[in-house]
This record gives structure tokens, sequence and C-alpha cells, in this order.
């Protein structure tokens, strides 16, 4: 990514514009240039800074002179929320979850219920796996410390499948 700073804004460019004017005129095949070249019009280098996305952010793109890059400042997060409603946000979540995966087979239990039909024991053991599972979540989530942790954690109630098999081809 390149960036120029004209009249006190910054422009990005996810690379050098195919042309270029500016007060000398008109310039063709911009983007074939070098990076020294660029640089010789203010195009720079615009550094992506690793962060947490969870936890940090990033503002202020400014020029830095001695690394002669455009650069980032990460910042922490002020979360609007407190630790006790992003708890509860996050176990709304893993009841909506539940809810889904549980939802195609409810009919099972309606007609045990209404006609005292036996609910097939796969399908029984698949609802107990899930209603344990989102219990243990929920005590999980109880058990987390931080707004980070809670807005982290990644509820799994059923297994991962792997539509590829162990091997990729």
């Amino acid at each position: 990514m390149k960036a120029i700073e004209i009249n006190g804004n910054i422009k990005t460019f996810n690379r050098l514009p195919k042309t270029w004017e500016d007060a000398s005129g008109v310039h063709l095949n911009f983007n074939k240039l070098s990076d020294k070249d660029a640089q010789d019009y203010g195009f720079f280098d615009v550094v992506m800074p690793s962060y947490d996305s969870v936890t940090q952010q990033i503002s202020n793109l400014h020029f830095d002179k001695k690394k002669k890059k455009f650069v980032y400042d990460v910042t922490e997060k002020v979360f609007s929320q407190t630790l006790e409603q992003a708890k509860e946000t996050k176990k709304s979540q893993v009841k909506t979850m539940a809810n889904k995966l549980l939802s195609p087979t409810d009919w099972v239990v309606t007609r045990l219920v209404e006609r005292e039909v036996a609910i097939p024991t796969d399908v029984e053991e698949a609802r107990q796996s899930i209603l344990i599972k989102s219990g243990e979540a929920e005590d999980a989530i109880d058990a987390l410390q931080t707004i980070p942790e809670v807005l982290k954690y990644q509820i799994v109630l059923v297994e991962p499948i792997d539509i590829l098999g162990s091997e990729l081809v």
C-alpha cells in the first residue's frame, strides 16, 4: 500500500496509480516507477501494524520521517458495555446457537410428548451433547474475567466437520 500527503491530507492507494498529475504535469506509466522514484513524488509505503482487532484499533495515519513510511498508531479500544453485559450477550449467542442446533430435531421431542413415540438414541445423544456443551459454555463465560476474554471466547457446541478429510489433496 502506498500513500501521499497532499495539503495536510493523506491519500492511500493499494498500489501506485497508472497516471499521476501534479504541478509539473501528467505522468504516464506512473505505476511502473521504482519505490525510490515514487518517493521523489511523495509516495511512500504504508506500514500496516499487527494488532488485536478485538481489543485494539488503528488510527492516526501519519508520516514517520525517520522510517520514511506512513504508519498508524495502535490504541486500546474503550468498551461501551460492562463485563456483565458482555457476558450476557455472549451467553445469549450460546442459547441462540443451541436453539438452531436443536431445532431440526424438535419434532422428535414433540412426537414423544404428544404420542409417546420414543426418541431415537442417536438423536437423544446428539441433543444431550448440545445441551451439555451449551451449559459448559455458559459456565466458561461466567468464569471469564475481562471483556476482551469474553469477546474472544469461541463458542463450540458441536465438533467441526473436516469436509476434506484428514489429508488435503
